[in-house]
C-alpha cells in the first residue's frame, strides 16, 4: 500500500457577526434604533409629529441592505414621489448607492408599473392612458346627459357623481351605502347614479382609459385573482415599508396585505393623530387595526420631537387627550423656549386680520424671523380673505396654497391632450379637446369626426365629414408623425408646442404668461426617455404651481405662506398663526353630531399646532356671522377648552 502524504491545515473560525459600517445605536435615539434593527415580521411604528420618521425609514433601508438584503427585494411605498426619492437618496448618503436601487414610489405609480407589465391578465391594453379628474368629470357629464331627463330635479352634478364613485372604490363599499350615509339628498336617484357608474366604467374599458382610482382597483383585482402573480410579487418584495400609513384607504391596506402574503414582513410607519384625509377616502382605522390584520405585530412609539419647543408640545399633548380613539403617546422635546403658545381673542375678523399683520411685522422686524419662516394656517381657504386684504395694504408678499394646480390650467391641459392622443388614439376625450381648438370645429363636427379619426390611420379630405378638413388632416399628420421611436419626449413636446403656440396667442389675452408655463412644461419633459412615463408622472405626481404664480409678487424665497392645514401637513415654520379658531368653524358645525368627524377635526388642530417650532398664535373673532347656519359664532374652539393659562396664554386684541 502506498504511503499517503497527509497535510495538516490550521482551521480559523470565521465570525458570522456582521460588521456594520454605520453605528446605528449612536446615530439614533433608543426608539428609532429599536425600529431600525427589527427585520422580520409585522412592525407598526407610531411616529409622533416631528419625531424623525423619515430618518427612521432611511436608516432601516440602509440596515436591511447591510444585512445582505438585495435592494430589489425591498419596496418602499409613500404618498409622494418626492418623499420616496428623498428617503432613498438620504439612505445612499448614509450607506452607499445600493440604496437607490430599492423599489420606491407612490401606491399609484407602483400600481401603474405593475399593471402595464401584467395588463393582459386583466384584458387591458398596456398603452392605456391615465385620465385626470377634469376629464373624468367630462366623461361622466357626457353619460349623465343621456341618462337623466332635463326636467329631473335634485340630481347630482358630475363632480359629485365622480366623488361617489371614488368613495365606492377607495372605501370598498357599494354605491348605495355611500349615497345613504353621505349623500342622503340623492337617495331617490340611486339607480340612475349606479347606471352612470356602470356606463362610465364601460366607456373607460372601451377607450383604454384608467382613472386615478382604477390603478388601485385593478392592482387589487390582479393580486386577488391571480395567485401566481401574487406569489411572484410577494416573493420579490420580501420587505415592505409604508410611510404615512394613517393616510391609506381601505383598498391600499388590502393591497399591502396581498403583497405581503408570502412573508408578512411589513413595517407601517405613521401617526394616527395626523389622519386628516377622510374626504379623500383615507381610513384612520387602518392604522388602529394593523395589529389585528397582521398577527404578532410589534408596536414601537417615536415620541421625541425634534421640531418644536416643549411649550408647544405640551399644548399638543393636551389637545390629544380629548381624542376618543388613539394610540396613547406623549411628545417631548429637549428644545427649550420661554415663549408660550397664545390664544388671541379679536372683536371681529377685520380686527383679527389686523392683529396678525401687525404681529408678522413685529416678528420680521424685531425678532429677525424671515417671511419664509412664517405661516398662517386656516381650516378652509376662504377664512384668509380678510387677511389677504390687510397683507396687500402693508405690501407683505405672500403665496396662498390651495389654488389651481399647474396641470389644471387650460393651456397645459391642451398640450397634454395632444400627447395623450399620440400614445392612445382611442382617447376620445383628449381627441375631442384638440379638435375643438381648430377653427370651424364645434361639438357636432367633432362627434362626426371621432369615429373616422379613431378607426383610420390614413385620412383623406373626402372621408372627413366637415368643412375645414385641411386643418384636421394637418393635425392627424402631426400626431401620426410623432408615433416614432426616434423621437424623445422633449422633441415630441417641442413639435406639439410649435403647432400649438399660434393657437395659444389667438385664444388667450395673457398668452405671454402662459408661454412661461409651456417653457416649464418642456423643461419637465427633458427629464424623461419615455413619453408614457412622462404622462404617467404628470397624472400621478402633478407639479403644484404655474411658473407665473411663483414669479408674481416677490422673489420666490421671500414670501409669507398662507395655507389650509391639509396642505401644510409635513411642513414646519418658526412662527405659525392658526386663524379663525372659532367653535362652529374649527371644528366645523357640520361635525358636531359625529364623534368620528369631531375626532378628525381635533386631529386637524393637532397637525396645525405641531407645524410650529417656537411661536404659535391661535386667533378667533367673537363676532363672526355664519350664513350657512344663521348663527353668530363667538366662542374659541372646543378643543382648547379647559387648557390652563400656564400652557396656553390668553390675549385680547384692543
Amino acid at each position: 500500500m502506498d504511503n499517503l502524504t497527509v497535510k495538516k491545515y490550521k482551521l480559523k473560525r470565521v465570525s458570522t457577526e456582521i460588521q456594520y459600517k454605520i453605528d446605528y445605536e449612536k446615530e439614533l435615539n433608543p426608539s428609532q434604533y429599536e425600529a431600525v434593527i427589527q427585520k422580520e415580521g409585522p412592525i407598526l411604528v407610531i411616529a409622533g409629529a416631528g419625531s424623525g420618521k423619515t430618518k427612521t425609514l432611511t436608516y432601516r433601508v440602509a440596515r436591511l441592505i447591510e444585512d445582505g438584503i438585495n435592494p430589489e427585494n425591498i419596496l418602499l411605498l409613500t404618498f409622494t414621489k418626492k418623499a420616496a426619492r428623498e428617503m432613498l437618496s438620504r439612505a445612499a448618503i448614509v450607506l452607499d448607492s445600493r440604496c437607490e436601487k430599492v423599489a420606491g414610489g407612490t401606491f399609484h405609480s407602483f400600481s401603474n408599473i405593475i399593471l402595464r407589465k401584467y395588463s393582459s391578465f386583466l384584458e387591458l391594453k398596456n398603452n392605456f392612458t391615465i385620465t385626470d379628474r377634469a376629464d373624468a368629470e367630462d366623461i361622466i357629464n357626457h353619460i349623465r346627459s343621456k341618462v337623466i331627463n332635463k326636467q329631473e330635479k335634485r340630481f347630482p352634478k358630475k363632480n359629485t357623481i365622480l366623488d361617489i364613485y371614488s368613495k365606492v372604490i377607495n372605501k370598498n363599499l357599494p354605491s348605495n351605502e355611500i349615497i345613504n350615509s353621505e349623500y342622503k339628498q340623492f337617495e331617490h336617484c340611486c339607480e340612475k347614479i349606479n347606471e352612470i357608474i356602470i356606463q362610465y366604467n364601460n366607456y373607460k374599458r372601451e377607450n383604454s382609459i384608467l382613472d386615478y382610482d382604477d390603478l388601485l382597483l385593478y392592482l387589487k383585482i390582479l393580486l386577488e385573482t391571480n395567485s401566481d402573480i401574487r406569489k411572484k410579487l410577494s416573493s420579490k418584495y420580501k420587505y415592505i415599508m409604508v410611510d404615512e400609513y394613517q393616510d391609506t384607504n381601505t383598498i391600499q391596506a388590502q393591497i399591502i396585505k396581498l403583497l405581503a402574503s408570502e412573508h408578512n414582513n411589513v413595517m407601517a410607519v405613521g401617526d394616527d393623530s395626523q389622519s386628516i384625509y377622510s374626504f379623500r377616502g383615507a381610513n384612520y382605522k387602518n392604522i388602529l387595526e394593523f395589529p389585528d390584520i397582521f398577527e404578532n405585530t410589534k408596536i414601537i412609539k417615536l415620541e421625541q420631537n425634534y421640531r418644536s419647543s416643549q411649550n408647544i408640545l405640551t399644548l399638543a399633548n393636551e389637545i390629544l387627550l380629548k381624542a376618543k380613539e388613539k394610540y396613547t403617546k406623549t411628545l417631548f422635546s429637549t428644545i427649550k423656549s420661554p415663549i408660550k403658545p397664545a390664544l388671541i381673542c379679536a372683536s371681529d375678523t377685520k380686527s383679527e386680520a389686523e392683529f396678525i399683520v401687525q404681529r408678522i411685522l413685529e416678528l420680521s422686524e424685531e425678532e429677525n424671523i424671515d417671511l419664509k419662516d412664517i405661516c398662517v394656517l386656516a381650516r378652509s381657504a376662504r377664512m384668509t380673505y380678510n387677511l389677504e386684504i390687510e397683507l396687500a395694504k402693508k405690501n407683505i408678499p405672500y403665496k396662498k396654497f390651495g389654488g389651481m394646480k399647474f396641470i389644471e390650467t387650460a393651456h397645459i391641459k391642451d398640450v397634454i391632450a395632444y400627447l395623450k392622443v399620440i400614445i392612445n388614439p382611442s382617447d376620445v376625450i383628449s381627441y375631442t379637446r384638440i379638435l375643438l381648438l381648430i377653427d370651424g370645429i364645434g361639438t357636432q363636427s367633432a362627434n362626426k369626426l371621432l369615429p373616422v379619426l379613431t378607426s383610420q390611420s390614413n385620412i383623406d379630405k373626402q372621408s372627413l365629414p366637415v368643412k375645414n378638413s385641411q386643418a384636421v388632416i394637418e393635425l392627424t399628420k402631426l400626431l401620426d408623425s410623432q408615433r416614432n421611436d426616434i423621437y424623445t419626449p422633449s422633441k415630441i413636446v417641442q413639435n406639439i408646442l410649435n403647432y400649438y403656440e399660434p393657437l395659444l396667442t389667438e385664444r388667450y389675452d395673457d398668452y405671454s404668461k402662459r408661454q412661461k408655463d409651456l417653457e416649464h412644461f418642456y423643461a419637465l419633459s427633458e427629464k424623461y426617455i419615455s413619453l408614457e412615463d412622462f404622462l404617467s408622472d404628470l397624472a400621478l405626481e402633478p407639479p403644484d404651481s404655474s411658473v407665473s404664480d411663483i414669479e408674481s409678487g416677490a422673489n420666490k424665497d421671500e414670501y409669507l405662506t398662507l395655507s389650509t392645514i391639509h396642505s401644510a401637513k409635513g411642513l414646519e415654520y418658526k412662527a405659525v398663526f392658526i386663524i379663525g379658531a372659532v367653535d362652529g368653524r374649527f371644528p366645523s358645525v357640520f361635525s358636531f353630531n359625529s364623534a368620528e368627524e369631531l375626532d378628525e377635526e381635533l386631529r386637524l388642530m393637532y397637525v396645525a399646532v405641531t407645524r410650529a417650532k417656537t411661536h404659535l398664535s391661535i386667533t378667533y373673532p367673537i363676532d363672526m356671522f355664519d350664513r350657512t347656519t344663521n348663527m353668530v359664532l363667538s366662542k374659541p374652539s372646543r378643543f382648547l377648552d379647559g387648557i390652563s393659562q400656564e400652557i396656553l396664554e390668553k390675549w385680547i386684541v384692543e
